[in-house]
């Protein structure tokens, strides 16, 4: 099961993190101001997912690189078209003369760069002493970012700027039911693969017979994964809306942003900003199981203010609206 934990507190930009039971590395969205982000946890980072790099969603990338120059591994970073030579400005407005020769660099911290534009991904490397920028081609993967845990998908939401919104979703669990009419054995790893590459004619060997894999489906049993949504600044509007919705359909959890108030529409619309209503209001037309409004103006960032914003989500959220 994903746990999606805020790093930020409410009057601070946002930065969530992903952390999977039994697994070594944790998994980073935006990275604003966190006073709840520990050292321990950016060692951790195995990836950062970023919206986009307007100041408030970008600037603690420095408080992370710092801590991540003893990790000796790559760590990717996926985000908006420009991402790259942003990520690379960070790095060199610092002098790097005393870290590391050419060959120690090559076990040292790298980052992985996967930069999402309308018709592709470009992937590009950076790493220690001179951090370069080098361009490796393009990802034709079928996911935005994989591992054996969970697979990333996203869409590019309008903010006046391209900006990234993301949904994770756990690998299935697939396991054999304990009564079964055969001794248990290495058919059952060629069972579940088979049943993952939806190949119900492969045949599998049990006991020195031959069976169609679709004849033995019924002794498997599949667990869905768990579903986190996480999506931010964007304009208001019905395009926005379908890609949020297409995105995060039956999310179990999804984290957006609620920066205006309703009251305060044209302003919103304005700045390509959402309200707290109509961003209750998608996330219902989403189907989520739960909704949490994140990333408020600092026009309230008062307690009574931060009450009324999640007052009005939560009823865009629960009532029946059309959006």
């Amino acid at each position: 099961m994903i746990q999606a934990v805020l790093k930020s507190k409410l009057k601070e930009d946002v930065c969530l993190q992903l952390n999977i039971p039994n697994h070594s590395f944790t998994y980073l969205c935006d990275c604003g101001q966190a006073s709840d982000l520990t050292i321990s946890d950016i060692i951790n980072i195995q990836a950062i997912f970023i919206s986009h790099t307007h100041i408030d969603h970008f600037f603690n990338f420095d408080t992370i690189l710092r801590h991540q120059l003893q990790v000796n591994r790559k760590v990717t970073i996926c985000g908006p078209k420009g991402i790259a030579k942003n990520v690379q400005s960070k790095i060199l407005g610092y002098n790097w003369n005393i870290l590391l020769s050419e060959e120690q660099a090559a076990e040292a911290l790298h980052y992985e760069v996967r930069e999402i534009s309308e018709n592709q991904i470009d992937v590009y490397m950076l790493h220690t002493p001179k951090w370069e920028l080098e361009h490796k081609g393009i990802l034709h993967e079928q996911y935005l970012y994989e591992n054996e845990v969970f697979s990333v998908e996203y869409a590019i939401l309008n903010h006046r700027t391209p900006c990234i919104a993301y949904c994770f979703t756990e690998h299935s669990k697939i396991s054999i039911q304990k009564d079964l009419p055969f001794k248990q054995g290495e058919w059952i790893k060629a069972l579940k693969q088979a049943f993952v590459e939806q190949n119900p004619e492969k045949e599998i060997l049990i006991e020195g017979n031959l069976h169609k894999a679709q004849d033995l489906f019924v002794y498997l049993e599949e667990k869905k994964g768990s579903k986190i949504a996480f999506v931010m600044d964007h304009l208001a509007s019905e395009e926005n809306h379908q890609k949020i919705i297409n995105l995060c359909k039956e999310a179990d959890e999804l984290y957006i942003e609620a920066y205006y108030l309703h009251e305060e529409l044209e302003l919103a619309e304005k700045n390509y900003h959402s309200t707290a209503l109509l961003s209750g209001q998608v996330a219902q037309k989403a189907q989520v199981k739960k909704a949490i409004p994140i990333h408020f103006s600092r026009r309230h960032q008062t307690e009574e203010a931060i009450v009324k914003v999640i007052e009005e989500f939560e009823r865009g959220f629960n009532e029946n609206f059309n959006c």
